[in-house]
């Protein structure tokens, strides 16, 4: 590099901090060493001091920085320590209060990216010098940035009405805001309103949940819109507009009373599939339960006989106000809102996935979800536990746990609910039949408040545990008394051999994954998918409600499998941090974002189909592309992608990359770059 390249910016003065974190850096790393050298070796870059603490984020290591700023007269600051991702903002504000621009200060990961990944500590200590170097570097060439203002519309979006959603619902309209609550069934309250009790207090669920139901669907602040879908949504952070359709319903909510006469009348039966999980009917006309919220009925349309033959009618025949309207049509509704909560739920997974456990195939094998029906006293047996004949009570019950989860041919995560609902389940089994019930489990996980007590009640209680995964679930009988039973071949780790046990009745525990359309839900709403196609929050400990789309929240099991309590905490939670935007009237946004020379940009529109959140405007009257400040997360897809480099990212220009990479590399120290490889870590 040339001498000119090296003065460049000499002026600066940079205070460079080496955090020890504990052990977490200086376990690994020599701390004082790279500190020592950052003074000497990248003096002639701008640093005019260089320190060391034992935490850096601490009140006393950011008063440090403060006191150095104020006293040495820095211009820039560099921070050796853990992931951006976590104290970036912290020392930001540090700088910020010594009257600094904050946009000055840079954080380098060598905790992350150099501790936690090296056992040498000769080769980390090296590589941390480099990481610094390469911040220092960088920081040069930064520029006073100062954050994005935008105001924030009132109105809120949730999308979900099950408890999660009703619970961030009725948070944010008791705060005295207007919400949008979108439910794409006929109904709000989700899989819990299927349930008969909840663990590990076996409360009733229909007295937990109608209430709240009842609470949101007569809420002054709240517009329910169930069979309602979300179709499209543009604008950005406290200025979304979203598109909703509303399915015809066929029913005028005006003039209906909800009395049921429509569907004591119908005619047509249909398998109910979603509420009573294909264990009971329902009509043509209906509301999923007796307690729906809203209380007016839909027309299933393909199964209603007027709709495939143009006959029938009854319904319309016997309705005392006139509120059936065959002739209504699907609507679509505009609406605007600041923020929007994403609380859309589970899929239960189908364990027909699995043959050999018999689902689908022997009579007598239920889902974890038919069997709450069961249970249910409002369900097709009135809470009677009984046999696929309808009549016959299980005298023996099986209890398979982790159906599809912790199992890497399907789901290799943990589903959280599955040991507490089996648990659970075999206490209403003992306690309804007294039949004999085996749990067989892989681990018992009971880690919540009272759940490892409930487990010890069901041990009390005479339920017999096994552990093991089961290997099948068979009808094959090769032993005197299993005729005409269910055989469970399991292997007994415990007693160390294979057994047969014959039952009459299975349940299948099958676990949480995410909403089949999980991914083209996050992609309308400008959010990710992990690999599982759970949604992705902005950070899983510090902000586990937000995503990298500011304004948009998660909440509830769409972010993971969770029980019923984390995920009202949850929905609790992002309704907190909707209300904070709303209360404040404006948000303050990264700058760090791209930016377009028009005078360069040639129109092929390459970076409008690649940017993620669709932040890119093309004009066709100009043949010219523009980036939303606001909607732009910064991620520089575009930047990279731009043929004619017309687009530039802010705090990541083409400069300032270069010359990070030339510090990792060593180049910018004096001496050439042959002597650099023999003197770099002299």
């Amino acid at each position: 590099m040339s001498d000119e390249l090296n003065l460049e910016n000499a002026e600066e003065r940079i205070g460079v901090y080496v955090c020890h974190c504990g052990t977490n850096i200086a376990g690994i790393v020599d701390v004082p060493e790279v500190r020592e050298w950052a003074e000497k070796r990248l003096k002639n870059r701008g640093v005019v001091l260089a320190r060391d603490y034992k935490f850096m984020c601490s009140s006393l290591g950011q008063e440090l920085i403060e006191k150095d700023i104020k006293e040495h007269q820095l211009t820039r600051v560099v921070v050796a320590a853990c992931s951006p991702h976590l104290h970036e903002n912290t020392f930001r504000t540090a700088c910020k209060r010594a009257e600094l621009n904050p946009y000055l200060c840079e954080l380098v990961s060598i905790r992350e990216q150099v501790s936690w990944v090296h056992t040498d500590k000769q080769a980390a200590t090296d590589k941390a010098k480099a990481v610094l170097s390469g911040g220092v570097e960088r920081v040069r060439h930064h520029q006073p940035l100062e954050p994005l203002r935008v105001p924030i519309h009132p109105a809120t979006l949730v999308v979900g009405g099950g408890i999660t959603g009703i619970q961030a619902a009725l948070e944010i309209a008791d705060a005295g805001r207007r919400v949008y609550l979108v439910e794409r069934e006929p109904s709000i309250g989700g899989h819990m309103s299927q349930f008969d009790k909840t663990f590990p207090t076996l409360d009733c669920s229909a007295c937990i949940l109608t209430p709240k139901m009842v609470s949101a669907g007569m809420h002054p602040n709240i517009t329910l819109m169930t069979w309602s879908e979300v179709t499209n949504v543009s604008g950005y952070v406290g200025n979304f507009v979203v598109t909703i359709k509303q399915k015809a319903r066929c029913v005028k909510t005006d003039l209906c009373t909800g009395c049921g006469i429509c569907q004591e009348k119908c005619p047509k039966k249909v398998i109910d599939e979603v509420y009573e999980a294909g264990l009971g009917y329902r009509k043509a006309v209906y509301t999923p339960f007796p307690q729906a919220v809203p209380k007016f009925p839909v027309i299933d349309i393909p199964n209603c006989t007027y709709f495939q033959k143009g006959t029938c009618k009854a319904c319309e025949k016997f309705c005392p106000t006139n509120a059936i309207d065959f002739n209504q049509k699907d609507e679509e509704i505009t609406v605007e809102v600041g923020n929007i909560v994403l609380a859309t739920g589970f899929d239960l997974f189908d364990p027909r996935r699995i043959p050999h456990y018999g689902y689908g195939r022997l009579a007598n094998v239920f889902t974890n979800l038919e069997f709450e029906r069961l249970t249910n006293a409002a369900g097709p047996t009135n809470g009677n536990i009984v046999l696929r004949d309808g009549k016959t009570t299980p005298k023996v019950v099986g209890i398979i746990h982790c159906v599809g989860s912790r199992d890497r041919n399907y789901n290799n995560y943990c589903s959280a609910i599955c040991c507490m609902q089996s648990l659970k389940f075999a206490h209403i089994v003992k306690e309804r039949t007294g039949a004999t019930v085996y749990n067989f489990y892989i681990d018992m996980r009971t880690a919540a408040k009272a759940y490892d007590e409930f487990y010890q009640r069901v041990l009390e209680e005479g339920t017999l545990f096994v552990r093991g995964r089961v290997a099948e679930v068979t009808d094959a009988a090769r032993l005197p008394g299993e005729e005409g039973k269910l055989i469970i071949q399991v292997e007994d780790t415990l007693v160390g051999k294979q057994r047969r046990i014959p039952v009459d009745m299975v349940v299948l525990s099958a676990g949480l994954q995410s909403r089949h359309d999980s991914k083209e839900v996050a992609k309308l709403f400008g959010i990710s998918c992990s690999a599982d196609a759970w949604f992705i929050e902005k950070h899983p400990k510090l902000d586990p409600v937000s995503t990298m789309t500011d304004g948009v929240f998660i909440a509830g099991c769409c972010t993971g499998p969770k029980d019923i309590p984390n995920s009202v905490s949850q929905g609790s939670a992002a309704a907190a941090r909707v209300l904070t935007y709303i209360d404040r009237g404006e948000i303050t946004l990264e700058p760090v974002r791209a930016s377009i020379n028009e005078t360069q940009c040639s129109g092929c529109r390459i970076c409008n189909n690649l940017c993620p959140f669709n932040a890119i405007l093309f004009h066709a009257d100009r043949m010219v592309s523009e980036v939303n400040a606001a909607l732009c997360q910064g991620c520089g897809t575009c930047v990279a992608a731009c043929p004619a480099g017309a687009i530039s990212g802010t705090g990541f220009s083409n400069e300032q990359i270069m010359s990070q990479i030339e510090g990792l590399l060593l180049l910018n120290l004096n001496g050439a770059r042959t002597q650099e490889k023999e003197m770099a870590f002299a």
